[in-house]
């Protein structure tokens, strides 16, 4: 097998044995890095330390890594400008915090007669939210829900300290 030193120069190809004396002698452990290879390459380090480092790298990954969040929001097509201004509130307040949106218009019964009046609502809704949305998938009716995606604007959002940050990053 071909052996790889603890720091990191090739020994060259060494029987089985010899590369554990080699690593016994350092008080390393011998690991199988490509078994696949041929001959397979086999190197000489301290396996704990390096699982060790691993689980840092991986966690500091996660931490970088934002998710995205998809809030939803439900309409009905006779809802009154009272109702319709809350939740237009809860809207922009999500896509505030960086989450998108997915608006769903529900239909009952006869109201899926006049699907133009759940369109309405949402192209209103679409107006009121331009400044601070885009749409990122138009209203498609699916069954009896008309759904319809909103994604925030990228830009700098101030945060609660009164300095800046960066928009949060997308996964």
């Amino acid at each position: 097998m071909r052996v790889i030193g603890s720091d990191g120069a090739q020994i060259g190809i060494i029987s089985t044995q010899d590369a554990i004396a080699r690593a016994t002698e350092e008080g390393l452990d011998l690991v199988e890095v490509a078994p696949q290879a041929d001959p397979p390459v086999c190197r000489i380090m301290d396996y704990g330390k390096f699982r060790y480092e691993q689980s840092i790298r991986a966690k500091e990954a996660r931490r970088k890594q934002s998710q995205v969040v998809v809030k939803e929001m439900k309409f009905r097509p006779k809802i009154d400008n009272h109702d319709y201004d809350t939740k237009k509130k809860k809207v922009e307040d999500f896509l505030n915090h960086g989450q998108r949106v997915k608006v769903t218009m529900m239909f009952r019964g006869r109201e899926m007669v006049h699907t133009e009046l759940g369109q309405r609502i949402l192209e209103r809704l679409t107006k009121d939210l331009e400044s601070i949305a885009t749409v990122e998938t138009h209203p498609k009716l699916d069954g009896r829900n008309m759904t319809m995606m909103f994604a925030p604007i990228r830009r700098k959002v101030a945060s609660a300290a009164g300095g800046e940050k960066k928009e949060p990053e997308e996964a």
